[in-house]
């Protein structure tokens, strides 16, 4: 492994470690299972992390499956934004490079909420037209044969970091 990844590994380790210890008390430990999701080795509460650049994000809740994901705000994703929208969200989202990054991070919280590996992002994970304001929920769909969920999706704008995590399934009458 390179030396500064390897750095920014034990960094993003450390960085885990020192706020569950803060966040979650000195027995807990963030554990890995199989499939390489998070789960906390203290008790059932679920748990989601992310990590872009100099940033860390953690949350917990006490319920269900949850995701966040974080990124930094660069126009890479003009580049790939054609393998993780559908032909709608494409053209909702244009050429807007943090409307992208939302799409992007309300897809990755959605996966990392289902955590398991057989996950399309087009054709499994759908975020309905959305205005964009710097903080707002978005809902986002999980549509797989097996596995049928609608969440809400809190966003934020912070800085030069988009940040997206689940705030709520939502039930259909």
């Amino acid at each position: 492994m390179h030396k500064n990844l390897s750095a920014k590994r034990e960094i993003e380790t450390k960085g885990k470690e020192y706020l569950a210890k803060h966040l979650l008390g000195d027995n807990c430990i963030i554990a890995y299972d199989d499939k390489g999701k998070p789960y906390l080795s203290c008790d059932s509460r679920h748990i989601s992390i992310s990590h872009s650049h100099d940033k860390l994000a953690i949350i917990v809740n006490e319920k269900e499956s949850t995701g966040i994901d974080i990124e930094l705000i660069r126009d890479k994703v003009l580049k790939i934004k054609h393998k993780f929208l559908t032909n709608e969200e494409l053209l909702e989202a244009n050429d807007d490079v943090e409307k992208l990054l939302i799409y992007w991070a309300a897809k990755e919280t959605l996966y990392k909420i289902y955590g398991l590996k057989e996950v399309d992002f087009i054709a499994h994970l759908l975020v309905k037209p959305f205005t964009k304001h710097n903080l707002g929920t978005i809902i986002g769909e999980i549509n797989l044969p097996n596995f049928k969920e609608t969440f809400g999706l809190n966003y934020q704008i912070i800085e030069d970091y988009v940040l997206v995590y689940a705030s709520n399934k939502i039930t259909h009458c």
